[in-house]
This record gives C-alpha cells, sequence and structure tokens, in this order.
C-alpha cells in the first residue's frame, strides 16, 4: 500500500501544479486586463484548493505510515542529521502543510472579495506564494535534499 500511495502522491502532485499555474495565470489574467471574474473562474479557484487539499491528505496519510517517517521519529537525535531523512521527515512537510495554509487562505479571501479584480489579485498573489512554496519542497531530481523520480511506477 505504501508503494502505490507513494506513486499516485508523486503523479498527483504534477495536477497540483498544473492546475496552480492555471489558476495562477488566470488571475494575473483577469487582475491586469480587468476582466469579470465568471463561474469559472471561481471554479478554477475552488477547484485549485480542492486538488491541492487532497494531495495534503495523500501526503499525510503517507506521512504515517512511511518507513522513511518512522525512521526519522524513531531515531530523531542521528535521523536530523540526514539530509534526506530530515527532509522528508520535517522540511517538506512543513512547508507543503504551510503552502496548502497559504493558498486555503487566499482562496477564501478571494471568495469574499468585493469586487472582481481584488478576487483575481488576491488569488494571483496568494496562489503565486503557494506555488512558490511548494517548488521549492518538492523533491526535484535535481535537488540536492532528496532526489526523487518524476514520476513512479505503481
Amino acid at each position: 500500500m505504501y508503494q502505490t500511495l507513494l506513486a499516485f502522491h508523486s503523479l498527483f502532485r504534477w495536477l497540483v501544479l498544473a492546475s496552480l499555474l492555471f489558476a495562477i495565470y488566470s488571475g494575473y489574467k483577469g487582475w491586469l486586463a480587468d476582466k469579470p471574474f465568471t463561474k469559472f473562474d471561481n471554479s478554477v479557484r475552488h477547484w485549485t484548493a480542492t486538488i491541492a487539499h487532497i494531495q495534503l491528505i495523500i501526503g499525510l496519510w503517507l506521512y504515517f505510515i512511511s518507513p522513511v517517517i518512522d525512521y526519522f521519529l524513531h531515531h530523531y537525535k542521528d535521523a536530523v542529521h540526514e539530509r534526506e531523512i530530515r527532509f522528508f521527515g520535517m522540511e517538506h512537510n512543513i512547508m507543503m502543510i504551510a503552502a496548502i495554509v497559504i493558498i486555503t487562505i487566499g482562496s477564501a479571501k478571494a471568495k469574499r472579495k468585493s469586487t472582481d479584480k481584488e478576487k483575481f489579485k488576491t488569488m494571483a498573489i496568494w496562489f503565486t506564494i503557494g506555488l512558490l512554496i511548494i517548488l521549492v519542497s518538492i523533491p526535484w531530481k535535481f535537488s540536492p535534499l532528496a532526489s526523487r523520480p518524476y514520476f513512479r511506477q505503481f
């Protein structure tokens, strides 16, 4: 089950990134072009946050069944000095939770803004901050912190 969940979490990140990029593009485009905030734009805002929340739930599930996290929690004094173990045991999780909180706040704030321009602006800025945190916290193949494949096998 762990390997399947890990593969799904790895694959689902692309949906998170794609939805965030699309929402950010829509946000900046609507904000700068002074477009009306349509039902479609509201759906983009809502579904982007929902997709991020689903990824968070999968990630938390992985956290509780991961052998890497088990090692980290039971051998903290040693594990905190091992770069990859520390990355997954602490850094990745904290940063991703922070990113999802920021995306959630941005989504909620955008929903409550009174003008269309403010809705787009809020969505664009908060989602961009969330995306930047996510990009830093993903274990990219080129990352010195934790190298992982772009697509895992199921």
